[in-house]
């Protein structure tokens, strides 16, 4: 369960097969659902998972807020055509703040160029006032390339 909504069961297992034993949960659950919005471009739920002052360096060394993302994803000029899983690992700092670092192999499309490789995002995630997790931080780069 993430918040208030149950996630479908398909979404959560690939997450659940690459994440770490002990990676909590909420935030595996919260990765997945993540991997779905970006795959399925859904600014609603992207939305709700990115903290409003998220802080994010993108691969190209450039800093994004929440609705640098979302727009982005809404007018198409970042389209996600693959997103396969590989590692997950999460660790808590405290009740409320967590960071993940996942590694996976992207298909992107940034302004009709596509690029693909094995990156590493590297996320912070943090709960809200309201229970739910979102990414406050983080930093995405190319592995090996």
């Amino acid at each position: 369960m993430f918040g208030d909504a149950m996630i479908d069961d398909s979404v959560i297992a690939p997450m659940h097969a690459i994440a770490a034993q002990d990676a909590d949960p909420a935030i595996v659950a919260a990765e997945a659902k993540l991997r779905a919005a970006q795959l399925s471009a859904d600014v609603v739920t992207l939305g709700a998972l990115i903290a409003d002052d998220l802080l994010f360096t993108g691969p190209d060394g450039e800093l994004a807020s929440e609705a640098d993302d979302l727009a982005a994803h809404g007018s198409g000029v970042v389209r996600f055509r693959e997103h396969k899983p590989e590692e997950l690992r999460v660790r808590k700092v405290g009740a409320d703040v967590a960071i993940a670092a996942l590694r996976a192999r992207l298909s992107v499309e940034v302004n009709g160029q596509l690029s693909s490789g094995t990156y590493r995002y590297t996320r912070v995630w943090a709960r809200g006032e309201d229970g739910a997790w979102r990414v406050a931080g983080g930093h995405v780069s190319q592995i090996g390339g």
